[in-house]
This record gives structure tokens, C-alpha cells and sequence, in this order.
């Protein structure tokens, strides 16, 4: 993790001493759950949590013992003996390492999606309320980069509020698909620790039992999860591109919001950069980067191997953090984004009338032209414009073979540009609902 793009609640998630927690949490209700079923005397099970409850662990300690012991949850268990006393002995009854790892990173990646949640929460209330505000400001729309025909800057916004709505629906159901439980000993055949453990446990950490969990938890569980914050982080890039194409000299529809001594350039004062999209892009490429380990760490050798550990202890707080940092600046872009509908009006006007070709040519073949014919009227009277030499309008009027089928009232009546925006509200209510 890197301070510069991490946000202090999803840090904490991961840091040490969080882990720990959830590691005693783990092996504290395992405990209760033994106790219960008459494994381990109920005293015991008390103690753990009365003497380690509100306990501040410590990690230097835990350090210390594993580089002697080479093992993590062993160095952790021998200090939790030290602050336990002799009750500790009851404790890990039955469990392996993997119970207690894979549990805890479910729980760490269960709350990290919370959050995450959240994060597109907002952002879903800054898209909305930025796409009513523009919702019939109209724009040029562009393929291949080249001037189409008129949108709305509202259209643009609801795109991307439809498309986080998406993100989110498929961040709640990886959500589902990560938050579970195994307490089922080595190679989980629950040979040396009851079913009902798991299941106590589960409930108590918010996490179902995994139905069949070999040593470790499934890992297509964790690359779905992966997975799908990359094609989150898919689509912060695709907005924060848009922004950026937007924000070029040459266009200038919208900007980033340049604040009182904000600076753009070294070397260039007048510079006002897009460096909050194109930061965005960056950060999107690393969230993404992380999905192929993921679906890598789905193979294993037979019931367990530790090639995945390594990978999770990276990615999980690298992934979750960058794409929370991620979410919460593309927010505030929305939120702060400077929009120039004049612009928008000069490059709707700088073709001279061409973005409302198609509604020519469909008007030429409803008046009897073929299709064929139509097309080579409107794209002889367009490409002059192309070059500069005229307007659109005035040289569909000069054209004789246009004005067979066409008077000068009906091709007027084709550069309207409320026609392009008639259904913007039905747009509207497909994507918001009725309000």
C-alpha cells in the first residue's frame, strides 16, 4: 500500500494488528464452540476472551517469534499463550493454519467490499445529480473520435450511473460469494473438529460455512472477487478517459476543477492539466493487474499449497485499496467537474450542419430516393462542408437533385436538433426509475 493512495478506514483493515484481531476472534469463538459441545472445559473458553479480549497485541513480538518459527499463526498462538497462561492450550483444538488465514482474509475482503460499496454509493449520487442538472444540455456525440450526432451531457452521465449501478449489483454478489468460513481441520475432513465449530463461528464472524473447503477455501471464490474490481476499475478508466478527452484545448466541454493556487506545469503557467483522470487511468491499470494472479491462484496441488499466500498478501490490500482511493477521487471529479454547455454548442455548430446528415438521407428515401441514391446526394453535399467550402443546409438547397425530392421547408425541417433529444426522458426513466 502506498500512503499517497490509500484512504485510512480501508487501510485499517489491513494493518497487523486488525489481522490479529480477527485471528483471536477466530480462535476465541472456535473455543466457544468446543466449549459448548463439551471438547474443552467452559472455563477455558472464557479465559481466552477474558484475558485477551481488549488486548493490544504485539506485533514486534509476533515478528520476533517468527523468524524463529518460520510460521505466522504459530508465532501468533505462542504469544496469545503468553497473555493467556495455561487455558491457552485448549485454544486451535482440531484446526489448521488455513482455517484461521483464509477465514480472516474472507472477513478482511468481506469489509473491504463495505466499503467499496459505499464508494460507488457516492459516486452513484454525484453521476445522478449531475446528470439532471445536464440533462438536456446538448452535446455532440462522436465515433471513432469524430463528430456523430447531438447527445445530451446528461445522456454521458447516465451512461456511467447505469454502468456503476451494474458494478455495484456485481460488487454485492461477490461480496456473497467471498464471505465464507472453514473451520475444517487438515485437508478439511473435519476428522479432528465438529461441523457445528464452523458453523458457530461462521455466524459469529457474519460469514456461511463453505460447503466443501479441502485445506483451503475454494480460490474461484477469491478470483470472482478479483475480478470483478477490475472490471470496476474498467470502468473508472473509461469515464476518467472520456473527462480527459473532454478537458483537450481543442474540445473543452468539461474540466476538472482547478483550484486557488492549484498548479498544472513546471515549466508552462497557463497549463490546466486533467492529472486527476489520467491519475485514474494509472490506478485503474493496477487494480486490473491483479486479476490474472487471482484466477492463477484458483490451481493448487491437490488439497492445499501455499502458492496463493503470497499473492493475497499483496493484492488484497493493494486491489481494495487503490480501487477505494479510486472511487472516492472519480467522486469528487464528478462532483467538482466544470462543464462549458457553450462549448458544447460551437462544436455541435463547427461541421456547419453535417451531425444531422442521416436525418436528410432518411427524409430523401421517405420522399422516394433509394437508399443508394440518398446516401450520394447527402455525402456530395457533405464532404464540401468537410473542406470548409459552405454550409451544409444552404448546399443541400442549391442541389437540384435534392430539391426533386425535397423543398426548402423539409430540409429546414431536418437540422432541428430537439429531434435528436425527443426521447431523453424515456432514457432517463429506463436508467433512474420514474423520479
Amino acid at each position: 500500500m502506498i500512503p499517497r493512495y490509500t484512504r485510512p478506514e480501508m487501510a485499517a483493515i489491513w494493518d497487523a494488528q486488525t489481522r490479529f484481531k480477527i485471528w483471536f476472534e477466530i480462535e476465541a469463538h472456535a473455543a466457544d464452540a468446543l466449549a459448548e459441545i463439551g471438547v474443552i472445559p467452559k472455563e477455558a473458553a472464557k479465559a481466552v476472551w477474558h484475558k485477551a479480549r481488549d488486548v493490544i497485541f504485539d506485533v514486534g513480538r509476533i515478528d520476533e517469534i517468527e523468524r524463529e518459527t518460520k510460521h505466522d499463526v504459530i508465532a501468533f498462538l505462542t504469544h496469545l499463550a503468553e497473555i493467556v497462561g495455561p487455558e491457552a492450550r485448549f485454544v486451535h483444538q482440531g484446526m489448521t493454519s488455513s482455517d484461521v488465514l483464509d477465514t480472516c482474509l474472507n472477513v478482511q475482503l468481506t469489509r473491504a467490499a463495505d466499503l467499496l460499496i459505499d464508494d460507488i454509493d457516492r459516486l452513484l449520487g454525484a453521476l445522478r445529480k449531475r446528470a439532471f442538472e445536464h440533462k438536456m444540455t446538448p452535446t455532440i456525440g462522436r465515433s471513432h473520435g469524430i463528430h456523430a450526432e447531438p447527445v445530451t451531457f446528461g445522456l454521458k452521465l447516465a451512461y456511467a450511473y447505469a454502468e456503476f449501478s451494474r458494478a455495484r449489483k456485481r460488487l454485492i454478489a461477490a461480496r456473497k460469494e467471498i464471505a465464507t468460513c472453514a473451520i475444517s481441520g487438515a485437508v478439511g475432513t473435519f476428522a479432528q473438529i465438529d461441523p457445528r465449530v464452523e458453523e458457530h463461528v461462521a455466524k459469529a464472524m457474519g460469514l456461511t460455512p463453505e460447503p466443501i473447503s479441502t485445506q483451503v477455501i475454494p480460490r474461484d471464490r477469491h478470483a470472482m472477487y478479483f475480478a470483478t474490481l477490475g472490471v470496476i476499475a474498467s470502468s473508472i478508466e473509461r469515464l476518467a478517459t472520456e473527462i480527459r478527452h473532454l478537458q483537450r484545448t481543442e474540445v473543452l466541454e468539461a474540466e476538472e476543477f482547478f483550484s486557488e493556487g492549484q498548479k498544472g506545469s513546471s515549466a508552462m503557467p497557463h497549463k490546466r492539466n486533467p492529472v486527476l483522470s489520467e491519475n485514474l487511468t494509472g490506478l485503474a491499470r493496477m487494480v486490473r493487474a491483479y486479476v490474472t494472479p487471482a484466477l492463477e491462484d484458483v490451481v493448487l496441488w491437490h488439497e492445499r499449497d501455499i502458492s496463493h499466500s503470497s499473492v493475497e498478501r499483496m493484492i488484497g490490500p493493494d486491489a481494495t485499496v487503490t480501487l477505494d482511493f479510486a472511487l472516492n477521487r472519480l467522486a469528487g471529479l464528478i462532483e467538482k467537474l466544470l462543464v462549458y454547455p457553450e462549448n458544447m454548442q460551437k462544436n455541435l455548430d463547427r461541421l456547419g450542419g453535417l451531425v444531422h446528415s442521416q436525418r436528410v438521407l432518411l427524409a430523401l428515401t421517405q420522399k422516394g430516393a433509394s437508399r443508394e441514391e440518398a446516401y450520394k446526394l447527402v455525402q456530395r453535399n457533405a464532404m464540401p462542408v468537410w473542406r470548409g467550402e459552405g454550409d451544409f443546409q444552404t448546399l443541400l438547397k442549391k442541389d437540384p437533385d435534392v430539391r426533386k425530392y425535397l423543398s426548402d421547408a423539409e430540409i429546414t425541417e431536418q437540422f432541428d436538433l430537439g429531434y435528436h433529444l425527443k426521447h431523453v426522458d424515456t432514457i432517463f426513466k429506463r436508467v433512474f426509475g420514474q423520479a
